[in-house]
């Protein structure tokens, strides 16, 4: 079984700051750092580290083969990633005291994927394979139903949350991982149980992860709910968290369906990451997850 994360490449420019800025306040930074990011590529690192034979399909400019030379660093099949003429996608982010962050986004090649690109990338994938996306790409409704069309499994992580998101077919997706905010959007809802109701009664058969920051995390489906409690640790910088989280859940849940094991494995994974600053480089290897959540945890089941 093989993940193909397609997904975006980011140049991360990280700032330092004693608050998030205010409508035309102009503020001196404490700190900055360049790094690499993009959800596909921040989930990808988590999904090899944790274990998962995983591949990537996304586009750089020349300016970010740095990106793809971490993916193949950390074990990543980087055969379907190209180099167009166009700069690499970039983010600039604000990191608070608190460890709290705000994101702007600038797509660049991320947003030059063409339905053929998208074709080539599937290709040489079988059934049982999956597909992971994320929505800082273009072409995702087209990758989305291509994936289907060849037998493979879906694995969506709708962020950023979009207008978009409405016209492609969630019915189809296999697992849905999302927070509070992508929740409200897909169902009008607020209050997590409210969430995954109404997610359950329009996606049936699709798995949900509903995931709530420092309030842990829901898995749902047709037969089961689950949740886990967030590990409590001191955050440094959450930017990468919720990558952590997809990528080790999905790598623990693929090989068996054991929900209650990937639910715990992801929320100390995660915890570890915000320990540390950075996107790409806070996601702990698999080993270390596995020794955190060794000396944590007390309770080895999820509450009902």
């Amino acid at each position: 079984m093989k993940v193909l994360v397609f997904g975006s490449l980011n140049i991360d420019h990280v700032y330092q700051v004693p608050h998030f800025l205010r409508p035309g306040e102009t503020m001196d930074s404490l700190a900055y750092s360049r790094n690499a990011g993009g959800k596909g590529l921040n989930q990808a690192i988590a999904l090899a580290r944790a274990g998962m034979d995983t591949a990537f399909a996304g586009a750089i400019g020349q300016d970010g083969l740095f990106l793809r030379q971490l993916l193949e660093d950390t074990g990543v099949d980087t055969a379907r990633v190209q180099v167009l003429d166009s700069p690499t996608g970039h983010a600039i982010i604000q990191v608070e005291a608190g460890g709290g962050n705000a994101i702007l986004l600038l797509g660049g090649a991320n947003r030059c994927i063409t339905p053929e690109m998208a074709a080539h990338a599937l290709e040489g994938l079988c059934p049982g394979d999956w597909v992971l996306l994320q929505n800082e790409i273009s072409c995702g409704y087209e990758i989305l139903r291509m994936a289907k069309q060849r037998g493979l499994s879906v694995a969506l992580n709708p962020s950023p949350a979009s207008p978009e998101l409405a016209a492609w077919p969630l019915d189809t997706v296999d697992l849905l991982l999302l927070n509070e905010v992508e929740g409200n959007d897909l169902t009008g809802c607020t209050e997590p149980q409210a969430i995954l109701d109404g997610l359950m009664q329009r996606y049936p058969q699709t798995a949900v992860v509903l995931t709530l920051g420092a309030d842990g995390a829901y898995y749902r489906d047709a037969q089961q709910q689950l949740y886990h409690p967030a590990v409590p640790v001191t955050a440094v910088d959450t930017t990468a968290a919720g990558d952590t989280f997809t990528g080790y859940f999905l790598a623990a849940w693929l090989p068996g369906g054991d929900a209650a094991h990937a639910l715990r494995l992801a929320a100390h994974a995660a915890a570890l990451a915000v320990t540390r600053p950075g996107a790409g480089a806070s996601i702990p290897e698999a080993e270390e997850a596995a020794a955190f959540m060794d000396r944590t945890s007390k309770n080895g089941d999820c509450d009902q």
